[in-house]
């Protein structure tokens, strides 16, 4: 196993005053909403804008919510937008995803995905849907921003394709399927920190796929003043990735770029940190470098999602129990720095959301529960 070297992303520095020790009872409980009947499967703050740093979405069932995190463990709700074409009561399920982007005005968006395979383009500052972006084939399973030009944001769907999006045109830039694509559902996919060519996929056929847009890019340029339909746009397709790694056996259903190293997990009660060696001669061929591991009892089951703080100092993941693993990133050996838990905390925890300096955690459930645990700085 090579020797991990800790890289900071996106020229961060550790947080001063940051909670890395592996001391107990660091965090406690501060709030538990209920926010309906049905299993909330995302939940991100929003890194995109400095103004909205303690806000955060949430999206499951037929809605996509947003609140305020505000002193006291308070959470305020702001907005909700509810999908009438399914019901409260329905079994089924209309977003599985939320991210956050920005118009290139800088008007705050909220970005939702799910079962009908339509992504919903939410203005917060009118509040009302400003766009809605059909292609997909099939549900979407995660929508992410790019952090660099956060009018990009890309998809991942069932139908076996990843897309790249352009928020304020509404223009499909570029699908990235084919020959060299996916051949199973793709779950996950993150855009690297700081190089906007790249881009990372994970998926239901156990593989970790590296992209690179630099060919494309002019494409992707020209997408921010085209003026006519959406439709008419020369869409490209990017057939083949140029990184392949098998390092599961099982369904990949979160990855996570960590600087230039990738963070990945299956069902194997694991989060896995790894280095792509790629092989500049043959695109697509190389190793994966096996770097550490962090530990995530009880989650064994796929479709949960690990998440960082602004700086990657620290990864929570959620168990099938309600349990919280709040790791530090950047240290080898890994060090654990919480393992939360609550006696009525007892549905699985879908996903996880880590405020900007990681001082607050929240949780959404499979019960429709929002948990919100703060650093305890009276200890």
């Amino acid at each position: 196993m090579a020797k991990y070297e800790p890289k900071y992303a996106l020229g961060c520095e550790p947080v001063v005053g940051s909670l890395t020790s592996s001391k107990k009872n660091e965090y406690k409980v501060t709030n538990r909403l209920q926010e309906g009947k049905r299993p909330i499967y995302a939940i991100l703050f929003n890194f995109i804008d400095s103004n909205y740093f303690n806000v955060f979405a949430t999206a499951g069932g037929n809605r996509v919510t947003v609140y305020q995190c505000l002193e006291g463990g308070i959470i305020a709700l702001l907005q909700s937008y509810v999908d009438e074409d399914v019901s409260e009561d329905s079994k089924d399920e209309s977003f599985y995803t939320v991210s956050w982007a920005s118009d290139t005005d800088g008007t705050p968006l909220v970005v939702a995905g799910g079962l009908n395979g339509i992504i919903r383009i939410m203005d917060i500052g009118r509040e009302k849907i400003h766009k809605s972006f059909i292609g997909h084939g099939d549900s979407i399973n995660e929508v992410r921003t790019q952090p660099l030009k956060p009018s990009l944001i890309v998809s991942a769907s069932k139908d076996e394709s990843v897309r790249l999006w352009n928020v304020h045109t509404g223009i499909c830039i570029l699908i990235f399927a084919g020959a060299g694509g996916h051949r199973n559902e793709v779950l996950s996919v993150d855009f690297h920190p700081s190089d906007m060519y790249r881009i990372a996929s994970c998926g239901m056929d156990n593989t970790v796929k590296i992209w690179s847009m630099k060919e494309f890019w002019p494409y992707v340029e020209k997408s921010f003043t085209w003026t006519d339909l959406p439709s008419k746009f020369p869409t490209k397709y990017v057939q083949f990735p140029v990184f392949i790694a098998s390092v599961h056996t099982n369904y990949v259903d979160c990855n996570r770029w960590l600087g230039d190293f990738i963070l990945s997990k299956s069902v194997d009660n694991e989060i896995v940190l790894w280095e792509p060696k790629m092989k500049e001669q043959t695109p697509g061929e190389g190793t994966a470098d096996i770097l550490q591991k962090y530990p995530a009892p009880e989650c064994d089951i796929w479709f949960i999602k690990f998440s960082c703080d602004f700086c990657y100092n620290s990864i929570a993941i959620g168990n099938r129990e309600g349990k919280i693993f709040v790791w530090e990133a950047q240290s080898s050996p890994p060090a654990l720095i919480a393992r939360l838990s609550h006696a009525q905390s007892k549905a699985v925890i879908r996903q996880t959301a880590l405020s900007f300096d990681g001082s607050t955690i929240l949780c959404g459930c499979e019960d429709g529960t929002i948990w919100r645990w703060d650093a305890d700085t009276t200890s």
